[in-house]
């Protein structure tokens, strides 16, 4: 039950439609998201499972007139979420506010939100396993039988009300589901992993990519971007602006395969996809551990990286590839991992014990 006073409901700042209250970003940074951000499932590219399920959803939501179930997104970062959440909404003819859980500190935070909440309304929360135990048992109602459970005053004065909100539909997304509490996560009627995109997809989103920015570009310039994109379409997105800098500088302008290689080479991004920084990982494990097994502390100390970054930049998609093994004795390196970057004089054998 949480506790609020007289004037901390006039205290909290709403949010403002349609936009991260958290965010850092450059205006042209924003700008550059927000163009390229499709709107519409038809412009949604990727994770075609997922989309026809929510499809599904959506449709039979909108026959019935009542919200969506809430939604629980999780997977590694850069591969949509946030934008599904928007395309959701559009979708269902309804207005999102966009919110991180570390921005929601004290229980007026997210009361406020609430409180502010129109029937229909649909609350995305970013990073959602990293809200306090106060905010998420104030979440527990709201999701489950939309009102909110407080007591006003103080002492004697002291009394519990109970306060209605609209229905609504809440978003939830994470890099790391394992972390969300059990009642938090029974509470999601639907919940789905964004997977990895293929290469294909990847080229049709830098391909969308480059219309939206009138970029020109080839096919095969597409796809050798594609290739280096580590299956993540906001690195993609990220380097299409790499390459476009280079073929103003140094090409014509337009983005062929020979220029988008030589792009890429320049930011020291390999035909896998990875920068110094996973193959310095690599190379640690290989050479100064012996392939492994390492601890993670131990090896971000070693690469002079924190253990979160490690965890949730660059293993997913390491391990994803095959080059890296989590086990419960630390990371080793794998042998298509050694024959790839050509990886020598490591004993296997006696890494597995």
């Amino acid at each position: 039950m949480a506790i609020i006073s007289d004037d901390d409901n006039n205290k909290y700042e709403k949010p403002i439609k349609n936009e991260d209250t958290t965010a850092q970003e450059t205006s042209y940074d924003m700008s550059f998201e927000a163009n390229i951000r499709p709107r519409h499932f038809d412009d949604y590219v990727g994770q075609s499972a997922l989309k026809s399920t929510l499809k599904i959803s959506i449709e039979a939501a909108k026959k019935r007139e009542i919200p969506l179930d809430h939604i629980l997104f999780y997977g590694p970062p850069g591969l949509g979420k946030t934008t599904l959440a928007s395309v959701i909404a559009t979708e269902m003819d309804a207005n999102i506010k966009i919110t991180s859980a570390p921005s929601l500190e004290r229980p007026r935070d997210i009361i406020g939100i609430l409180m502010s909440l129109k029937a229909g309304d649909v609350l995305f929360i970013d990073e959602i396993h990293r809200l306090n135990k106060i905010s998420e048992e104030i979440l527990y109602p709201a999701m489950e039988d939309f009102y909110l459970d407080m007591t006003t005053g103080k002492s004697q004065t002291l009394k519990s009300i109970r306060i209605p909100i609209p229905k609504f539909t809440l978003i939830g997304a994470t890099t790391k589901a394992g972390s969300l509490s059990s009642p938090l996560r029974d509470r999601f009627g639907i919940i789905h992993r964004l997977e990895f995109y293929t290469q294909e997809e990847l080229t049709k989103v830098i391909q969308r990519t480059a219309n939206i920015l009138e970029i020109d570009i080839e096919e095969k310039g597409a796809q050798a971007i594609a290739k280096r994109s580590r299956g993540t379409p906001r690195i993609a997105n990220r380097l299409v602006k790499r390459v476009r800098d280079y073929a103003i500088v140094k090409s014509n302008g337009i983005i062929d395969e020979k220029t988008a290689n030589n792009a890429l080479d320049i930011l020291q991004i390999d035909k896998f996809g990875l920068d110094n920084t996973d193959r310095s990982l690599l190379d640690i494990i290989a050479n100064k551990y012996n392939g492994g097994p390492v601890g993670i502390e131990t090896l971000a100390t070693a690469l002079g990286e924190d253990v979160k970054t490690i965890e949730d930049v660059y293993e997913p998609y390491l391990v994803q590839q095959g080059f890296l093994q989590r086990t419960p004795r630390g990371r080793k390196i794998t042998p298509f991992a050694c024959k790839c970057f050509d990886l020598k004089n490591i004993d296997f054998q006696q890494s597995l014990f």
